[in-house]
């Protein structure tokens, strides 16, 4: 198995502890931590860190109608479904989001595909299928986006990154991610504001793909 050497940076591992981090942004870090010993070590750590600061915090009185809210739905609870397990090259994380299916590929052009799995308050999660060889459109960003490497490789100005792997974009990065050689790149990837691409065909296609 090939070694990670691009982790989760340490503000979403906190973030995610702390369930700050919108949902697509956290099935990349839950699918990456599921992967990576380090980053689930340094999860566990954020935990204890988070559950020994609220042990210190000073107890407050449970609302009656709040309480009686609780109870009532714990009476009424349906048992938890089975949890998700990991497929194939797909994590237990990305599984769920796929709801147990195989991806239901759609084209982009060139060989490319991808399948959006969310989008909510501006934010995006999808799969993408990039042959060996491809290079996705260069482009920028107007926000945040994580890729997590699933199947392959690919690399870019910012360096070489495989299965496991995570690459952070923030709005100051513009690349042209390609593909490499072997199996075909396919990436999880979220974001939270349009790409910024550029060349015309790209941005012209850009509401119809919703990336």
């Amino acid at each position: 198995m090939t070694a990670i050497t691009h982790h989760i940076p340490d503000e979403q591992i906190r973030a995610y502890a702390a369930g700050q981090l919108p949902h697509a942004f956290s099935v990349v870090v839950a699918a990456h931590v599921s992967l990576c010993d380090d980053c689930r070590a340094q999860l566990g750590a954020e935990e204890a860190l988070g559950g020994a600061l609220l042990e210190r915090e000073a107890p407050v009185a449970l609302d009656t109608a709040a309480r009686d809210r609780l109870l009532a739905a714990l009476d009424s609870s349906e048992p938890p479904a089975p949890p998700m397990r990991g497929s194939g090259i797909f994590p237990a994380p990305v599984m769920e989001a796929l709801r147990g299916d195989p991806p239901k590929w759609r084209m982009l052009g060139g060989g490319i595909r991808q399948q959006i799995l969310s989008e909510e308050e501006g934010a995006s999660l999808r799969l993408l299928y990039i042959p060996p060889g491809r290079a996705v459109p260069e482009h920028g960003h107007n926000g945040l986006e994580m890729t997590l490497v699933l199947q392959g490789s690919f690399s870019d100005s910012e360096g070489a990154f495989a299965r496991g792997d995570v690459e952070t974009a923030h709005d100051e990065v513009d690349h042209q991610p390609v593909a490499g050689p072997g199996a075909p790149c396919i990436c999880l990837a979220a974001t939270d504001a349009p790409l910024r691409f550029a060349s015309f065909l790209p941005r012209l296609l850009q509401p119809i793909f919703r990336i």
